[in-house]
């Protein structure tokens, strides 16, 4: 197994993909406690520690293969006051002391697509710089979700940076068209209780290949459990669902139409394990869904970066048939 410390983990969408990618787990930090309580209920065999990553000695990992982090995005989101550099939340200073500290063979960087706009050009080029300095071949992308086995756009910022003897090897992940729609992936829950308007509601949210909107979490401006700036409010109606708030429970038999979406099915929309227990009030559980790397993006982007780690002479030609299992929600979900 290659062998990874991640900073920033949220819930464990990243860890879970890299986990499926062929990563073990070294240690897994995040300032929030019920982040971690999560983290610990679902997986008592990950080493998961409480704390300020610039805190974090670390010497103490030295050598590990992969640096990996959801920095947090409000100093670079649209839903946040997109400070950059001057927000306190700012961890890249961070991460990139901690690379220096470590020297993984990658790092592994997740953030809002907003970083990758022109306002931020000066900054983003600092930190690859620094990067470079270290001695890592540096490239950025924006992926989207739906694109690589996920019922969601929820475009996403990747920045990976490998050592030179690997880093002209990595490619990112192909495209992979989403097979289900978010009907199909919500559906099982949806008639869980025996509401009557399932199929009436699936001739919308069953559509082929509909996806839904970019899930949003708690920020300064949507602090609890919505369904996100109008947009992607009517982009909820058009899909059938009720764009009022989250629900606690699926819907009941009399219930109406457009029936509201529950913390499960966003759990699902983001691949989350079936079993997944999130821990914490409705507002945090929000956060620590909506804030996910979605499961089969995170396996995309850390299976490719474990190829060029592992076989720095594969012929990616042949790679289409051999990743394609990475990008099946319901197997990375089971």
């Amino acid at each position: 197994m290659l062998t990874s410390v991640e900073i920033c983990a949220g819930a464990g969408g990243l860890a879970l993909g890299l986990e499926q990618a062929g990563f073990a787990h070294q240690l897994l930090v995040d300032i929030d406690p019920d982040c971690c309580a999560t983290l610990r209920a679902n997986r008592p065999r990950w080493n998961v520690r409480q704390g300020d990553a610039r805190e974090l000695d670390g010497g103490a990992w030295h050598g590990v293969d992969l640096l990996a982090g959801g920095v947090p995005c409000p100093p670079f989101s649209i839903a946040g006051l997109r400070k950059g550099s001057d927000d306190e939340r700012d961890l890249f200073p961070a991460l990139i002391e901690l690379a220096a500290q470590i020297r993984p063979k990658a790092v592994l960087v997740e953030n809002v697509p907003g970083l990758g706009e022109a306002r931020f050009s000066d900054y983003l080029e600092s930190v690859c710089l620094q990067l470079r300095l270290l001695g890592y071949g540096v490239q950025y992308t924006v992926l989207r979700a739906f694109e690589h086995g996920v019922p969601q756009l929820r475009p996403r910022f990747f920045l990976v940076g490998m050592h030179a003897r690997y880093a002209t090897h990595f490619r990112w992940p192909i495209r992979a068209p989403y097979p289900y729609s978010v009907g199909e992936v919500c559906a099982e829950e949806m008639g869980s209780l025996g509401w009557e308007g399932v199929e009436q509601w699936l001739s919308l949210a069953g559509a082929h290949r509909a996806y839904a909107p970019t899930i949003v979490a708690g920020s300064r401006i949507h602090g609890g459990p919505d369904m996100g700036p109008s947009r992607s409010r009517e982009r909820w109606r058009n899909l059938g669902f009720s764009s009022k708030s989250v629900a606690d429970a699926p819907p009941r038999p009399g219930d109406p139409q457009p029936p509201r979406i529950t913390m499960n099915m966003l759990a699902r929309i983001q691949a989350f394990p079936p079993a997944w227990q999130f821990i914490g009030t409705k507002t945090s559980r929000w956060k620590q869904i909506g804030n996910a790397v979605p499961l089969p993006l995170a396996a995309a982007v850390g299976k490719r970066i474990a190829l060029a780690l592992r076989a720095p002479d594969i012929d990616y030609r042949g790679l289409a048939d051999f990743e394609r299992g990475f990008y099946d929600i319901r197997q990375l979900a089971a």
